[in-house]
């Protein structure tokens, strides 16, 4: 009743909101038969969706109509969308005859404009997956597919966090461990840091871990990849953080298609609620689908002009190539530098349009010694305030900030009343 519910506007009420997690659809075929353009121009966006990247969509006019005589001398996709706008009896004669011609396993997702419970029942009872009241984004028709192929009482899982720096040098993969280690340690939620900077990867060094095997064995030996064989590959840190390491050797060249890391990735979805990805600073197919497909965007910046353009050139891209999904993120990082001249924040604000998410200062200490000793800041200095900033940006990342500002929205009126008392 869930998506029913969210076709009645009630979506916020029920759900997290309108940016609720979405799991990406698998390798399956849409077919899609509309009668309004503006549902068929959602369907064709909703294609280029980084959820959608391994599915093949395909959509034309005709309505339910045009599905039944298309599939009478022909097989059924995996998903039809079908859109009428009639009158509910006409849709439901037209659902009979699309299950005669309809192939067994067909999932079928009706787009109308009929707001009746009733009917919906009637429609659940006929085995419809789902009743979409439009007129629709381009994101509803994403999160109806994906809906589909996701169990209505399981949580999501899988979150992937991408970190990168907006140029080489900027600290990107301390952020991206010690950020992993707050989400596992802190939040008590089991994480995986998968190091994918191959020939120089840090994180064996900075987990003080000196793991046989790698992210590398799973890259190069696609067809074992499966949760054992990456459970195997993982090198546990703490109670709730594993590493997913880099063999850090110039052995061999790593040369890598746009989707090699897609089988690894798919792997810890199904098991590991958090996966951390600490890309480095290169830009390759690889690299960008990365970057497109991630969850979570987080853009590590220096304060200095070379940074801003880079960090203006990430943002327009990734901004381009996830129009549905929220804005990356950025931290300014080793600010405050002795003599080194400095961007002010608010010229990154005018620039990327939005304030950093966090601010760490230049402590060369500090980081030094974490680094040489192989541990994260919270080990070295529980409360020093970079510590607790990486708790903050671990807490915005998992959504657990805007949980824990709704919990205290819902709760401040009451308390409120009851301090007045």
């Amino acid at each position: 009743m869930t998506k029913f519910a969210q076709a009645l506007d009630l979506e916020a009420a029920t759900s997290g909101g309108a940016d609720g997690h979405i799991m990406p659809v698998p390798r399956i075929s849409i077919q899609a038969f509309c009668e309004t353009t503006d549902l068929s121009q959602a369907v064709v966006a909703a294609g280029t969706d980084r959820r959608m990247a391994k599915a093949h969509i395909k959509a034309q006019m005709g309505g339910l109509a045009a599905a039944v005589e298309a599939y009478r001398s022909s097989a059924t996709p995996n998903v039809i969308l079908v859109e009428h706008n009639g009158q509910g009896s006409d849709l439901l004669d037209g659902l009979d005859a699309l299950s005669e011609v309809c192939d067994a396993g067909t999932k079928v997702i009706v787009v109308g404009r009929l707001n009746d419970i009733v009917f919906y029942r009637e429609l659940v009872r006929r085995g419809i997956s789902d009743y979409l009241i439009s007129p629709l984004s381009p994101l509803d028709v994403v999160r109806a597919v994906s809906g589909v192929f996701t169990a209505p009482d399981s949580e999501p899982v899988g979150r992937v966090i991408a970190v990168v720096g907006a140029k080489g040098g900027v600290g990107a993969s301390t952020v991206a461990h010690n950020l992993a280690f707050a989400i596992a340690r802190d939040l008590e939620l089991d994480t995986v840091i998968a190091d994918l900077d191959l020939p120089f990867g840090t994180a064996g060094l900075d987990f003080n871990q000196d793991p046989p095997q790698g992210v590398a064995d799973a890259v190069f030996s696609p067809e074992r990849v499966d949760s054992a064989f990456i459970d195997r590959l993982l090198s546990k840190c703490t109670d709730h953080l594993s590493l997913l390491a880099a063999p850090a050797t110039l052995e061999r060249e790593y040369d890598f298609s746009a989707d090699t890391f897609d089988p690894v990735l798919d792997s810890m979805r199904t098991s590991v609620p958090f996966i951390v990805l600490d890309i480095p600073h290169l830009w390759s197919g690889w690299s960008k689908h990365a970057l497109v497909s991630a969850d979570e965007v987080l853009f590590v910046i220096a304060p200095d002009l070379a940074n801003l353009r880079n960090a203006k050139n990430l943002f327009d891209f990734v901004r381009a190539a996830r129009p549905n999904d929220k804005p990356p993120m950025y931290l300014l990082n080793q600010v405050g530098m002795p003599k080194r001249p400095e961007v002010r924040t608010a010229d990154f604000a005018k620039a990327l349009e939005q304030q950093p998410m966090a601010t760490i200062g230049f402590d060369p200490q500090l980081f030094g010694t974490a680094a040489n000793n192989g541990q994260m800041i919270a080990e070295v200095s529980a409360k020093h305030k970079v510590a607790e900033t990486f708790l903050s940006v671990a807490m915005t990342l998992t959504g657990r900030a805007e949980m824990k500002k709704q919990k205290r929205d819902f709760l401040s009126p009451l308390l409120a009343k009851l301090r007045g008392r």
